[in-house]
């Protein structure tokens, strides 16, 4: 007879509660699946709380509870960096497989994590860690593991994409909208992690390690948030058959053609798409992220992205992934790590030092917005630099003078490398006849 499998939650606020939900309603469902008892035997929890099952025990010394005799299973939701590292060490210290839904502890630390789990024969476990209820990381782990990942582009921040949505759909100012994020609950009182693509940023490092086999670099991705961002550009992206998104990109460059760096691309910031493209139509809060890969072609995950169910629902599919492979009774190495998928897809020793490229060096399309004296020649001025720049011009908008007696010009190019659209936009700022700084957002067509 296989043995209960047992748990311990540290952290018991929405996401811990909705674990305890979950396995309360579907402890049959998770029984008949798993061919084993799942039993929360122990909780972490500052404060008593007087609605849990009795027979848990409930304890303010994480520590303690992370080293526990009775525990199989540590699931982290405490969240931070500092407590949370600690308490996830010492669980691994003492053998515990571990669930996490960390995105910044792991995109931060998780290459120390992983590689002290892989010492000590336990696995790390954290499907909830990005796009909440999307099952995203087991789909390139496992899903697409014969494929070769070109790029993915995905929205991996709910509040950034509730905001956007609502501006367009509402006409509502970013300012607005924020508020009501913060009242409905979609954004902290400090908002700043979600609109200024931080959150984006550390789910985007866990997702590129996975399609392209490196280390986790954090630090290295391009990051821009959405506080800039004004209705007047929403309804000029509209009015030119494009919609802006908070995308985070991943994209590997073979360095060929058009002054290409070898490398890869990390990067989160606004971003025109058509409005006909698959994640174009993905709104409010939810998530998707869409990959490129090969054979396969692009393939699209979307769904709920935070959220009690959502995360519950995640983090209980990496326990149910790991009661699987933890062993009966009579098995002499229960805990054996090598029925387990890599931490981050690929064997450790086999992760590439492929370079994550500069700023400088993307490749993006763009949109600026020029505002100019309604003079002659002025277009012209502005064409020509960047036809010397090397930029080519997709489209172009003129609309008409406002009482400043300026002429918002609204232009669309083709994919260039940033140092070059760089250099043409400080030549533009230079010009006599253009009075503020030129609006850019960047622009892909997702093809």
């Amino acid at each position: 007879m296989s043995k209960s499998i047992k748990l311990a939650i540290l952290g018991l606020g929405t996401v811990g509660t909705g674990v305890i939900n979950l396995i309360n309603d579907n402890l049959d469902e998770l029984k008949r699946r798993s061919g084993r008892d799942i039993v929360i035997t122990e909780v972490g929890t500052r404060r008593q709380r007087d609605d849990i099952d009795p027979n848990i025990i409930q304890n303010s010394d994480l520590m303690a509870t992370a080293a526990s005799d009775n525990i199989d299973i540590v699931i982290e939701v405490i969240g931070g960096t500092t407590l949370a590292k600690d308490v996830i060490m010492h669980a691994i210290k003492n053998g515990k497989h571990v669930v996490t839904a960390n995105k910044a502890l792991l995109a931060e630390h998780g290459n120390e994590i992983f590689a002290f789990a892989e010492q000590h024969n336990v696995h790390v476990a954290y499907e909830a860690a990005v796009a909440g209820g999307i099952p995203i990381i087991k789909v390139m782990r496992e899903g697409l593991a014969a494929n070769k990942i070109d790029w993915l582009a995905g929205i991996i921040n709910g509040t950034g994409n509730f905001i956007m949505t609502e501006m367009r759909d509402k006409g509502r100012p970013f300012a607005d909208v924020l508020i009501e994020a913060q009242e409905l609950g979609y954004a902290e009182a400090d908002p700043t992690f979600d609109v200024e693509g931080i959150d984006a940023a550390h789910k985007l490092a866990l997702l590129a390690s996975i399609a392209f086999g490196i280390p986790l670099q954090f630090d290295k991705v391009y990051c821009e948030g959405i506080t800039g961002i004004t209705l007047q550009d929403v309804n000029y992206a509209e009015e030119l058959g494009y919609r802006i998104k908070h995308l985070g990109f991943a994209v590997r460059r073979d360095g060929t053609g058009n002054g290409e760096a070898a490398g890869i691309e990390l990067r989160v910031h606004p971003t025109l798409i058509p409005q006909n493209a698959l994640l174009a139509n993905v709104n409010g809060v939810k998530n998707a992220v869409l990959v490129n890969s090969h054979p396969l072609g692009q393939t699209l995950y979307c769904g709920d992205g935070a959220g009690a169910g959502a995360t519950a629902s995640a983090v209980m599919a990496d326990v149910m992934d790991l009661v699987r492979v933890l062993g009966t009774d009579d098995q002499s190495n229960p805990g054996n790590n090598s029925h387990h998928v890599p931490h981050l897809a690929f064997i450790p020793e086999q992760l590439s030092d492929t370079p994550i490229l500069r700023a400088e060096q993307m490749i993006t399309g763009y949109y600026l917005r020029v505002h100019a004296y309604d003079n002659p020649g002025v277009l012209a001025d502005i064409t020509r630099i960047l036809s010397d720049a090397g930029i080519n011009i997709d489209a172009i908008l003129q609309k008409p003078a406002h009482k400043l007696g300026q002429v918002p010009v609204i232009i669309l190019t083709l994919p260039v490398v940033e140092s070059q659209m760089n250099l043409a936009i400080e030549k533009i700022e230079k010009l006599d006849t253009v009075p503020d700084k030129v609006v850019r957002i960047r622009l892909d067509e997702l093809a």
